[in-house]
């Protein structure tokens, strides 16, 4: 009796455990659609998609359902499925460092759970969605490195969760949203390297928990906003190479708060602190293959 009992109970901690593992055949679609769209057997280390989802590379699976995709530097090659939208369990998505190409699909606005999505590095052109707003868990969202396009989203300022947004070398034009400012959780902002225009927002000076703001090589003019004293907790500073027409707002700064301070204006006398950063831009320090869980 004593053994029927014990099998039981393995059977039913067997079926709790398989099922858990288990997802819907619609988010099974969805991922054999990015394997298939991306090249899947010529990926680095390619799913087998003869077993179980849950030995897949890279996917995370939670209560029967998927909410984490790493596939960093995986030599995905092609474009991002519409498919994808359906993970609506998704929390992570870390497609950065590949050869994607196209646009971002337009149901990618439709992972509400989201919180990190990483695509940087990778050959995605086209414009940033104006439904971004919707992903309002968002904590990450860099996509530096890419052929992006067109504005940047004022949509973005209903993120109120965000603290990295990096959208460096890209093609991005047009001017710095005011609705940045709304971002008061913001830690690192990067802009290097796009051809943006118009003046800084004042609005920026909201931005009380920012570390690192990079907004070299663009085509900013005007003052910097006074509001920039505000930026207390500002490490790294990097505005060179615009067309600024006065750096007056910097001066009522502290420079000796900063690891890195790079600015056109050769009277204000950057300093370094004991910890300096070689000059460089902001992209070029997120290249780890970090486990995001923020």
């Amino acid at each position: 009796m004593r053994l029927t009992i014990f099998s039981v109970l393995c059977l039913l901690f067997t079926s709790v455990v398989f099922s858990n593992m288990e997802i819907s055949q619609k988010e099974k679609n969805a991922l054999v659609d990015l394997f298939n769209s991306t090249n899947g057997s010529k990926w680095t280390i390619p799913w087998d998609l003869n077993t179980s989802v849950s030995t897949w590379k890279g996917i995370q699976i939670e209560n029967g359902h998927v909410v984490g995709i790493n596939l960093f530097r995986n030599n995905l090659q092609g474009v991002l499925p519409e498919s994808l939208g359906r993970l609506r369990y998704l929390t992570h998505l870390n497609l950065a460092f590949n050869s994607i190409t196209g646009v971002l699909p337009k149901d990618i606005v439709k992972l509400k759970s989201l919180k990190v999505l990483r695509l940087e590095m990778n050959r995605i052109k086209g414009s940033l969605p104006l439904g971004i707003g919707q992903m309002k868990e968002l904590v990450v969202f860099s996509m530096f490195n890419n052929f992006l396009s067109g504005s940047i989203p004022p949509t973005f300022g209903e993120l109120e969760n965000l603290r990295e947004l990096n959208l460096s070398s890209n093609n991005l034009k047009g001017i710095i949203p005011n609705s940045i400012g709304n971002l008061t959780k913001l830690e690192a902002l990067g802009l290097f390297e796009n051809s943006l225009e118009g003046t800084i927002p004042e609005e920026m000076g909201n931005l009380g928990q920012l570390r690192e703001l990079v907004l070299s090589n663009n085509q900013l003019r005007g003052e910097i906003p006074s509001e920039f004293s505000q930026l207390a907790s500002l490490k790294i500073l990097q505005i060179q190479n615009n067309r600024f027409d006065s750096y007056t707002g910097l001066k009522q700064m502290d420079t000796k708060q900063f690891l890195v301070f790079d600015t056109d204006e050769k009277t204000l006398n950057p300093r370094f602190n004991e910890i300096q950063l070689q000059r460089t831009r902001m992209a070029d320090t997120k290249f780890e293959d970090v486990d995001d869980n923020e």
